[in-house]
């Protein structure tokens, strides 16, 4: 059973840093690629960037581009969202997933695309 656990959420002041991992299991994702999408209260979910799990590259939202990082371990199986520079405009659930394959910039974005979800984490960025 394919499984991803998001963790390190929680509470930050404007500026500050943290880290988010998405632990994956239940089948080989090599062959993928890992989104993260955030939802923020009475909006829709929207994409923040994308890693392909074999070649390491990424594709970030104009909105996160220079100030949040996707990274992986692979003998983990880990990926990780460093979110630097926070907001509060960046309050929000964060989710991983996971889509097979395709790597365009519309599959990246689409969350139609993304086979498994987390249970997501919550962020808040105090003023």
């Amino acid at each position: 059973q394919v499984q991803l656990v998001e963790s390190g959420g929680g509470l930050v002041q404007a500026g500050g840093s943290l880290r988010l991992s998405c632990a994956a299991s239940g089948r080989t994702f090599s062959s993928y690629r890992m989104g993260w999408f955030r939802q923020a209260p009475g909006k829709e979910r929207e994409f923040v960037g994308a890693i392909r799990w074999s070649a390491g590259s990424t594709y970030y939202s104009s909105s996160v581009q220079g100030r949040f990082t996707i990274s992986r371990d692979n003998a983990k199986n880990t990926v990780f969202l460093q979110m630097n520079s926070l907001k509060p405009e960046d309050t929000a659930v964060y989710y991983c997933a996971a889509g097979a394959l395709a790597w365009t910039a519309q599959a990246v974005r689409n969350m139609a695309a993304y086979d498994y979800w987390g249970q997501g984490t919550q962020v808040t960025v105090s003023s």
